[in-house]
């Protein structure tokens, strides 16, 4: 499906979501089923709906960029290590475009930012290993649904739970 644009991509991404959904949620039994129809369906709902954001996102960088190329890639390196993969996180959880906007679930970084940094570095470590595993194509599919699951996990011991023990 890596090789099909559009469509196979964007039912690509709906199983990336449910998949981080399913780490959220502490179960990691064994990866889920694929259904094509419906995450392609879903893909397309949860692309449509993250536009907003990576559209802003896009217009913050190309503005630092054009005061300067340095800020601009200071900007882009600090937002897409301690800004983005939160709240993407949460948008994958809550599927709204108003969550991609919550900045309030980056206080969960602020709090707990040496677990974090971990987190994120574990997380980049992994897709190096799955970048050389892709030489004999085994570790194209883990790095396409993995780059998000630790800070899913952290999502869902930080955020989720918390939500849940203060009801």
């Amino acid at each position: 499906m890596i090789f099909v644009p559009i469509i196979g991509w964007l039912a690509l991404f709906g199983y990336g979501v449910r998949l981080v959904n399913e780490f959220i949620e502490g179960r990691y039994e064994g990866p889920i089923k694929l259904d094509f129809m419906e995450d392609l369906k879903f893909g397309f709902m949860v692309f449509l709906k993250s536009l907003p954001f990576y559209i802003i996102y896009i217009i913050i960088l190309f503005a630092a960029m054009y005061v300067s190329e340095g800020l601009g890639n200071i900007i882009s390196l600090l937002l897409g290590f301690f800004v983005v993969p939160m709240l993407a996180v949460n948008f994958f959880r809550k599927q709204t475009v108003e969550s991609f906007f919550e900045f309030s679930v980056l206080n969960v970084v602020r709090d707990n930012l040496g677990e974090y940094i971990i987190t994120v570095l574990k997380q980049y470590a992994l897709v190096i290993i799955f970048m050389v595993l892709s030489i004999v194509l085994v570790g194209i599919p883990g790095m396409l649904f993995t780059n998000s699951i630790f800070v899913a996990n952290m999502y869902g011991r930080l955020v989720e739970r918390k939500a849940e023990a203060s009801l």
